[in-house]
């Protein structure tokens, strides 16, 4: 990894999000990473924080870059590539924008070029993401590894099917607002109860982290994990009741569906 040279063509949120996890992980230097983005100064800006290299055209990253993230807002892509698909061609493509599966990204760039549409999700910042990608693909098998090799040190890469590219994403891209809701619900019901705010969301917090890598680790189904914290009488199959008659498990599903209604 410590030869690969990533280039990202924007630098929002996402862009940065995956920079931070790459640097923390150590999976490659700051020297490694070409960004360029629409407002240079800000970009100047905010490489100084990480110490990549700025540049200035999407030409200039694609010309030091072995992959190239293309992370702008899906409605800029087409623009964004239009002017350097011939350099493009020649390297691995990596889309992260809502909505560009193979075949919309087939239709932008040009013939040959290899590249994979995927959906990561803000924790790759912190190494404890997902990458949602899709299966559908056209890099080299020397790509692939490189590319998994790459974005596993900051995420669990998780391939599917195009059909489902859209709800996969939508179920990890867009559920750590959700899920930063509950935490802050969870906050306030300890401040409730006496809690000071900096106790109460870090229990929560690491409750959720906590859970989520139980799952991970013993692959116990959710309702039995839910069980076992449930005693007959108890006090936490009460809350669980609670939850129940407010139609809890039927709001999450509907969240989902508004976004998924939406696309």
């Amino acid at each position: 990894m410590n030869e690969i040279s990533l280039g990202m063509i924007g630098y929002g949120n996402m862009a940065q999000a995956i920079t931070a996890g790459l640097l923390l992980s150590k999976a490659v230097s700051e020297k490694q990473i070409f960004a360029c983005a629409g407002n240079y100064d800000k970009l100047c800006e905010n490489a100084k924080k990480s110490g990549i290299v700025p540049c200035r055209s999407a030409a200039e990253v694609i010309r030091n870059s072995d992959f190239i993230i293309l992370a702008v807002k899906p409605y800029m892509m087409e623009a964004v590539v239009s002017p350097v698909k011939e350099l493009l061609k020649g390297k691995a493509v990596i889309s992260v924008a809502a909505g560009y599966d193979f075949e919309r990204c087939e239709a932008i760039l040009e013939p040959g070029t290899h590249h994979i549409s995927t959906i990561p999700n803000t924790p790759v910042s912190v190494c404890e993401g997902i990458f949602i990608c899709e299966n559908r693909h056209s890099l080299s098998q020397d790509e692939l590894d490189s590319f998994v090799s790459l974005f596993q040190n900051i995420s669990l890469l998780e391939f599917v099917d195009s059909a489902h590219l859209s709800p996969a994403g939508t179920l990890s891209g867009c559920t750590p607002a959700l899920t930063a809701m509950y935490l802050e619900a969870l906050g306030d019901a300890g401040v409730k109860y006496g809690l000071s705010r900096e106790a109460s969301y870090r229990l929560a917090a690491q409750m959720i982290v906590g859970t989520g890598t139980l799952y991970l680790t013993t692959q116990t189904h959710p309702g039995a994990m839910k069980d076992m914290v449930c005693s007959p009488g108890g006090t936490t199959i009460r809350g669980v009741s609670a939850l129940e008659k407010r139609g809890f498990r039927g709001t999450v599903i509907d969240a989902i569906d508004a976004i998924e209604e939406n696309r």
